[in-house]
């Protein structure tokens, strides 16, 4: 059981943790802005349910209001806080949470993978004086060579099939946390990329054949840790995305939350290409201060 000492160690390694993306962000032109926690829409996704509040909800994301400020004309923005999940609770996961979100325009998914390894070398010296940390007894190297999979080939070695060719939702969810995930190299990053074009999300497609999508997902010894997208600026497929996830969460008795007009608007007025990350700050604190829960890197 950890000691108050040991989490007021944890907190200290925190507040470094802060300070240094703070000092990353700024050093390379990024503006820090504040967007609203209580909104009218939250983003759809089959899985993720918005916390009620009054009249409103929680956010999940502040993505969606950021890339309206991308849409206006911001070229970098990067944001801190809180963010809230319905129902998420578990060793790694808490109904409230610390996200990290950038947009940097110009930029692709790749792009943004190369400043995500700068970014978490950078962090991690700051904190640690060393690019090395352990984690569940695993030592990991953040600097240097990350993996980088592509998920068809990834799951065509380790669950026998290609969901870029023949996409089951079920299945891919189901494999991927049981069969993937736990086979995925733990010395190093692992960025598994070019998602099924069925689990693009927010992401663009690109035009293969079968298309896949500008996305990739960060593991570091096993915890997921980010989420990438080449940002989808299309506003009649975003709407189209929107309108198939609503009809999708009805069926199985979610709600729908109904959709961001004021995004799409912002999408039909123009977004230049660009990417975006969602990083967990609060597993990012968990690996550098090798805590086993969520709950060891919060105050409360």
């Amino acid at each position: 059981m950890p000691t108050v000492s040991d989490r007021h160690a944890r907190l200290d390694m925190r507040s470094r943790a802060l300070m240094s993306i703070r000092r990353f962000f700024t050093e390379r032109d990024y503006v820090e802005v504040e967007t609203p926690v209580r909104i009218e829409t939250p983003a759809l996704e089959l899985h993720i349910d918005a916390e009620p509040s009054g009249d409103r909800y929680l956010r999940t994301s502040p993505e969606l209001h950021m890339k309206r400020l991308v849409c206006e004309g911001m070229e970098r923005v990067f944001q801190m806080g809180p963010c809230f999940r319905r129902g998420e609770r578990g060793r790694r996961h808490s109904p409230e949470y610390t996200m990290l979100e950038w947009y940097r325009r110009d930029a692709d998914y790749l792009d943004i993978l190369d400043e995500t390894r700068a970014l978490l070398s950078r962090v991690c010296f700051d904190c640690l004086g060393a690019t090395e940390f352990v984690y569940g007894g695993q030592a990991v190297t953040m600097s240097g060579s990350w993996s980088v999979l592509n998920v068809a080939d990834a799951f065509v070695r380790w669950a026998g099939w290609n969901p870029v060719e023949t996409y089951d939702a079920d299945r891919f969810d189901l494999d991927l946390v049981e069969k993937i995930e736990p086979a995925l190299p733990t010395g190093v990053p692992v960025a598994l990329k070019d998602y099924p074009a069925e689990a693009a999300a927010l992401a663009r497609c690109r035009p293969d054949d079968p298309p896949v999508a500008e996305r990739w997902e960060l593991y570091v010894a096993g915890m997921e840790l980010a989420n990438a997208f080449g940002e989808l600026t299309d506003p009649v497929e975003q709407r189209r995305r929107f309108e198939a996830c609503a009809a999708a969460r009805a069926k199985l008795g979610k709600a729908a939350y109904g959709l961001d007009e004021a995004f799409l608007k912002a999408l039909e007025q123009g977004m230049p290409d660009c990417a975006g990350v969602a990083l967990g700050v609060d597993r990012l604190v968990m690996l550098m201060t090798d805590s086993a829960t969520i709950d060891e890197v919060r105050a409360f």
